[in-house]
């Protein structure tokens, strides 16, 4: 008996020991080469015009830190616009890699329509360091919860819409089904949202092509590594970089790269159908017909399967960043809250 239940153990530390050998190994030696820059995508964010750029401002965390935001406030919260625009307060999501400057355009042409816009930096970007990490699974979350509550008392009686773009428009569907954020948050609207790696809405490289290109190179090897190292309850190396951006490396406003829990964190949840689904507000979707990220047609059936009749609006001959810097599509968002 004593035999056996030290052949027993043994076969266990051999075991612990070559599934830690596996484990150390992918976290190590599964990185990925930074992608090269895609002009395409980053071009129009550095041609955006910063004459009337608002000066940052600071929120206080629930753990304390000052975390960053652009306020563009309407005249008399919006007094000066439409009925439908009056007491309406809309918060806007960047995109990954992003920063509050990237929805300059969009910002003031909603204070310009009468609505008053708040745009946050979010945590590991922009103005708030380091860039790319965050504490823990959950914090994105928490912080716009605690945005939102610091700054409603500041506008009472106002409606709330969040709106996201791109990796924002997936926190915000992930957020609108498992983060309820008070009664004043009535409304969802999503800009080109990129729902997950493998939807089939996600344009794939065509190796060789040059066709399509990804937006971010992931660490394939490190993520698994860590997702199996989490379902252990380990969570000391969430911090390791998994996912780089083809951004340019020498703009400060720029994040490179996200840790394994900002990558978990900064999106829908893998069951992004039933994000979909769980959503308690209303939906709005935006795509361009000409994203070379997203088929929007399949974007659009995605979205339609899980929640019929939600209103998808795909804007002919418009890319990916072009929904939140183009003209075009800018007076499309506008004219959805008139």
């Amino acid at each position: 008996m004593r035999t056996l239940l030290k052949r027993i153990v043994r076969a266990c530390c051999i075991s612990l020991l070559v599934y830690g050998a596996i484990v150390g190994g992918l976290i190590a030696f599964g990185t990925a080469k930074p992608p090269a820059v895609a002009p395409a995508i980053t071009q129009p964010f550095a041609d955006i015009d910063t004459e009337a750029l608002p000066e940052l401002a600071r929120y206080r965390a629930r753990d304390g830190a000052r975390l960053s935001y652009r306020e563009y406030r309407a005249a008399g919260n919006g007094a000066s616009g439409s009925r439908a625009c009056r007491n309406r307060v809309i918060v806007l999501l960047h995109g990954s890699a992003g920063s509050s400057v990237d929805m300059h355009p969009l910002a003031l042409a909603l204070q310009r329509a009468g609505i008053t816009a708040l745009v946050p930096d979010l945590r590991g970007h922009g103005a708030n360091r380091p860039h790319g990490d965050i504490t823990y699974v959950g914090q994105l979350d928490d912080d716009l919860r605690d945005f939102i509550a610091d700054r409603a008392p500041r506008f009472p009686g106002s409606g709330w819409t969040i709106l996201g773009f791109s990796s924002g428009a997936a926190f915000a569907l992930r957020f609108a089904a498992e983060s309820p954020a008070g009664p004043g948050v009535d409304r969802y609207v999503l800009l080109a949202p990129y729902l997950r790696y493998n939807a089939p809405s996600v344009r794939q490289p065509e190796p060789g092509s040059g066709a399509t290109q990804s937006w971010a190179a992931a660490s394939v090897g490190r993520i698994i590594g860590l997702t199996l190292l989490n379902r252990w309850g380990i969570r000391y190396w969430n911090g390791l970089p998994v996912l780089a951006f083809p951004v340019p490396a020498d703009l400060d406003a720029t994040t490179n790269a996200y840790s394994w829990r900002m990558y978990r964190n900064f999106a829908a949840d893998d069951d992004y159908l039933a994000d979909i689904r769980r959503a308690a507000r209303p939906i709005q979707v935006f795509v361009g017909a000409a994203d070379p990220l997203f088929d929007a047609r399949k974007l659009a059936a995605e979205f339609q399967s899980q929640r019929p009749g939600v209103p998808v609006s795909i804007l002919p001959d418009l890319g990916h960043s072009d929904m939140v810097t183009r003209p075009e599509a800018i007076r499309a968002v506008v004219a959805a809250f008139n």
